[in-house]
């Protein structure tokens, strides 16, 4: 491929309009020839295992550039494998922070959110793969690239510690019992706050990547990341067992005796070992698939786990399939709304967050063009990133105002374009499309939340876990552990870590309880900030970082890192490095 394709995306070049019979011709060979249709694909590379019996082929599959034509069945193809390897990360978020850890939201209003943001991801991800310049100026919307975005996974911890504040505070109600009720007043101010705070993220995308990373370098940003799939992994965890929500207490009131609840079908103590078994079946599959699998099976593992889980559970009758029957056949944005207002304790949560992304989008965009075969420096990568960090800030708005929380770039499907060498635009539309309709057909979204919740649980442990993997590499690959950098670390995850497993330990520092209301939300903020261990990890590794001064002996590997960081590796890349 020609190593200046994308320039036109700075250089505007003289085009002709087509005219009618060119367009047509150009149509025909595409939809009404076999060349068109099929081209000189090797299918058979996609779908052929990796049996021990069976000889590896010794050719490559052909490499498709960004704007390069390719065959319509393969588009589709491919399009459908990067929406089915991004489809358990879009769903999770939405299943835990409407479910019993989260807002407690009934049952349609889950199914609504999951339809939601399947078709949401499908739309802002063609912002993201589009890429549109800003009228008069140099800079863009959007990465050009395929670029695909989905909920952020770093807003669970964040959202699921508020939603126990708000319990505890009234904001939300509980009954006489203390078991929490649905609160969708609390959901639309997650939706609300996280809308303002993202105009930091849009803020932050006029600033040059090098500037950005050199504030927050990989000895910030990788055990922040690692500290956000350690946190996510309790919930997989919990849900493994039987569900995170009141049936996992101590001492859980009589209709949560069981789990989920004791009206469901098979319901079990949790802990049980029929809901170990479901969660491990999961597990096992995700592990084989990576063994034996064919590439489209590799890049989609997560999916091919949750479908065995779904297939075992439905066997042995755990599945309660009432929500599929009650729910509509199709659904779209704003079918059901929240309340959107401010909630003053998520401002400097949220503000965190959106640092984050905007330091992650960085990595994944690098990885995106590094393996798409295009440039990762100079000025039009540079853009790729300007444009790709504000299209995040401007999709956290547009998501909130689709009553969906905060999204970012999702890393796994750079390990797409890597087996399938696929890296075109128009794989990437296809993926969009398939997204979007997956979640018009309501019943398909009303069949993700009838999942059993230690199906989910092995999934998501997976899934989450992987996160925190993607962080140790980012450690690895881009902080040379000296002495000064593994006492950052050190102090940086002491602190991270103590929060995350400890994550109640502030709540009695502060024992106002006046009247003031504004005083009282900035301490909860406060609160919020220190019970989140990521956040405590990003602020305590940010400072040490700017106070500890290098050592002589040390300079040489810190300009190697700081060169790294402006280039990193595939694998580091983002916080969505969930599944490669």
């Amino acid at each position: 491929m020609d190593e200046n394709q994308g320039a036109s995306d700075i250089v505007p070049r003289a085009r002709t309009r087509p005219s009618l019979s060119s367009s047509l011709g150009k149509l025909r060979r595409t939809f009404l020839t076999r060349n068109g249709l099929l081209g000189q694909y090797d299918y058979g590379f996609l779908f052929r295992p990796s049996l021990p019996f069976m000889r590896r082929a010794n050719q490559s599959a052909p490499f498709f550039g960004l704007d390069q034509s390719m065959p319509v069945v393969l588009a589709l193809l491919l399009g459908l494998q990067h929406a089915l390897a991004m489809l358990a990360g879009v769903i999770s978020p939405p299943i835990i922070l409407a479910g019993a850890g989260g807002a407690n939201l009934s049952a349609e209003e889950q199914q609504y959110l999951v339809s939601t943001a399947l078709i949401v991801s499908g739309l802002l991800s063609v912002i993201q793969i589009k890429r549109v310049s800003i009228y008069k100026t140099p800079y863009f919307i959007g990465t050009g690239v395929i670029s695909v975005v989905g909920i952020s996974f770093s807003v669970i911890t964040i959202a699921t510690g508020a939603f126990s504040q708000m319990y505890e505070r009234g904001f939300c109600p509980m009954d006489a019992d203390g078991t929490k009720l649905p609160c969708p007043r609390g959901y639309g101010a997650l939706l609300g706050t996280a809308a303002i705070c993202a105009l930091l993220e849009i803020l932050l995308s006029f600033l040059p990547p090098r500037v950005l990373l050199r504030i927050f370098p990989p000895l910030v940003t990788g055990p922040t990341v690692m500290l956000i799939g350690v946190s996510l992994v309790e919930s997989g965890f919990k849900d493994w067992a039987g569900g995170s929500g009141s049936c996992s207490n101590t001492n859980p009131s009589d209709f949560y005796a069981l789990c989920p609840d004791i009206s469901a079908p098979h319901a079990l103590p949790w802990g049980s070992a029929e809901f170990l078994g479901l969660g491990f079946s999961v597990f096992v599959a995700i592990i084989l698939c990576e063994r034996f699998g064919a590439p489209i099976m590799k890049s989609c593992s997560v999916v091919i786990g949750l479908l065995v889980g779904c297939i075992i559970a439905a066997a042995t009758g755990y599945f309660d399939r009432s929500g599929i029957d009650a729910a509509p056949v199709a659904s779209f944005i704003w079918v059901k709304t929240f309340p959107l207002t401010l909630y003053g304790p998520l401002v400097l949560p949220l503000l965190a967050l959106y640092i984050i992304c905007a330091c992650e989008a960085i990595g994944d965009i690098t990885a995106t063009c590094d393996v798409s075969r295009l440039e990762v420096e100079g000025e039009i990568y540079e853009s790729r990133i300007q444009g790709g960090i504000l299209a995040d800030g401007i999709n956290g708005i547009l998501a909130a105002l689709c009553t969906l929380t905060p999204m970012s770039t999702f890393a796994q499907n750079n390990g797409v374009i890597a087996l399938t060498r696929c890296a075109n635009r128009t794989a990437g539309y296809c993926c969009c499309m398939f997204l979007v309709i997956m979640g018009v057909f309501a019943k398909f979204a009303a069949a993700l939340v009838a999942i059993p919740k230690p199906v989910i649980g092995g999934m998501t442990t997976f899934l989450f876990c992987s996160v925190a993997v993607s962080g140790i590499s980012i450690i690895t690959r881009g902080v040379p552990f000296n002495r000064r950098n593994r006492f950052i670390l050190t102090a940086g995850l002491a602190l991270g870590y103590g929060a995350t497993l400890v994550p109640n330990y502030f709540s009695s520092v502060f024992t106002y309880s006046g009247d003031n209301q504004s005083l009282q939300g900035f301490l909860d903020a406060i609160v919020l900030v220190m019970e989140t261990g990521f956040t405590v990890t990003a602020i305590v590794t940010m400072i040490l970082n700017s106070l500890l001064p290098q050592e002589v002996e040390d300079q040489k590997a810190v300009v190697t890192a700081d060169n790294e960081s402006v280039n990193p590796s595939p694998s580091a890349a983002g916080e969505h490095g969930k599944v490669a």
